[in-house]
């Protein structure tokens, strides 16, 4: 084989390795990978009882990595897909600012916190509502947040379709925790 052509297919397959890299590090939709923790659950395990309507219903501390160059506002959303009556919102907070990097165990209830907004939550009230399943199999819990390239043009209690709709091509990336409850 020539030296072009070894050059060539090296090319080539550099490109493709900088390729699988690339899509490797990238969120559903194309944009990056937010990475997301919290110090009360790790990844797919149960949510304590603190959380939840069988305790205080606190929300629980959240800490994220990852938001890239551009971010202007972060949106988080808590839904249960497992709910009987199909995706059950538990929290809807958008609007926070870019620099925000973690989330304190029990934001208040109210309109304005924790520097951004929230949303009104399948519960009919502000701010987060934990999980509260019937007894049976446990449900899962997502956290799913949102770096975004603008703020979101919303009053407080918006819902999580209204702030889906407004996300709307202007995610630059997002990451989501996956926690369990079972009563």
């Amino acid at each position: 084989m020539g030296l072009i052509k070894k050059i060539a297919l090296l090319m080539v397959a550099g490109c493709a390795l900088a390729g699988a890299s690339l899509a490797a590090g990238q969120a559903a939709g194309g944009g990056m990978a937010l990475q997301i923790t919290s110090s009360a659950f790790t990844e797919g395990g149960m949510i304590p009882k603190q959380f939840t309507c069988e305790g205080p219903d606190a929300s629980p501390q959240l800490s994220w990595s990852g938001a890239p160059a551009g971010t202007q506002s972060l949106a988080l959303i808590m839904d249960d897909p497992d709910a009987p009556v199909g995706t059950w919102v538990h929290w809807v907070l958008y609007n926070l600012p870019a620099s925000t990097k973690e989330l304190p165990e029990g934001v208040a209830k109210q309109e304005q916190a924790a520097g951004g907004l929230q949303g009104s939550n399948d519960f009919k009230k502000i701010g987060y509502g934990g999980p509260c399943p019937p007894p049976g199999k446990p449900h899962r819990y997502f956290f799913k947040l949102y770096a975004l390239d603008t703020k979101l043009d919303l009053k407080p209690g918006a819902s999580k379709a209204d702030v889906e709709r407004a996300m709307k091509g202007h995610i630059l990336a997002q990451g989501q925790l996956m926690g369990k409850y079972k009563r």
